[in-house]
């Protein structure tokens, strides 16, 4: 009895360590994954998607996500052209195109590229006035893009696009740029008031010359009308 205990024991002990040996031998990669191999330090490049067999205790795996992920940029503080100090917060897209380089040629992406887009950001807001700031704000998303692609090209890391979300000036500036809105729209609503007006007056000018045009023309017919009468009394 005690031996079929034991047997049992080392059965089910072997059963366990199969199972490790084949959970750690077999990784199911999804299609949008990859798996960067690593035998005994050595890189040996990138496998899946599907089942991916590996040597246990050599082979470590490390996954890669494919997709088009985004990350963000906190608030940035940098210096327009003119010297206005402004808040610039920003979300970065990008994808994976190389597993292999993305985990060999760098450590930390995510944290690698808000470094370089902070100091991309600060040299190209640098070159630009407050006014195309906030005017140009799909020419600076296309150019911060390219500039970050350049940099991580070489990590096999697309950058997508870049999408600034707010742009905050300093609260006199704010203030500044309110008043002016509502200068120009006050401005809008006296010339929308003043065509009103001077179409009115057109109008009521066109009606009174038509008038006058169809007093005319009555008179006219009228004055006809009775010398045709005359001329008939008399023959």
């Amino acid at each position: 009895m005690i031996s079929l205990v034991i047997n049992l024991a080392v059965l089910l002990i072997v059963v366990i360590g199969l199972a490790g040996l084949l959970t750690q031998s077999v990784r199911v990669v999804r299609e949008y994954e990859r798996l960067v191999v690593f035998r005994l330090g050595k890189c040996i490049g990138a496998r899946g998607p599907g089942p991916v067999l590996l040597i246990p205790f050599v082979d470590r795996p490390v996954r890669v996500d494919q997709r088009e992920l985004f990350f963000e940029v906190p608030h940035q503080s940098c210096i327009t052209q003119d010297n206005v100090s402004i808040q610039i917060d920003f979300l970065i897209y990008r994808q994976v195109l190389d597993p292999v380089a993305s985990v060999v040629a760098v450590t930390n992406f995510a944290g690698a590229s808000q470094g370089i887009a902070a100091t991309t950001l600060r040299a190209l807001i640098g070159d630009i006035p407050l006014d195309d700031l906030l005017a140009r704000r799909e020419h600076i998303n296309s150019e911060l893009r390219q500039r970050l692609d350049d940099v991580t090209e070489r990590w096999g890391v697309k950058v997508t696009a870049v999408e600034i979300r707010e742009v905050v000036p300093p609260r006199e500036i704010q203030e500044a740029m309110n008043r002016q809105m509502s200068a120009e729209r006050a401005r809008r609503a006296a010339v929308t008031e003043a065509d009103g007006k001077r179409q009115a007056i057109i109008t009521v000018a066109e009606g009174e010359r038509q008038a006058e045009i169809l007093r005319a023309e009555g008179d006219k017919q009228a004055k006809i009308l009775q010398a045709a009468l005359a001329a008939a009394r008399r023959g």
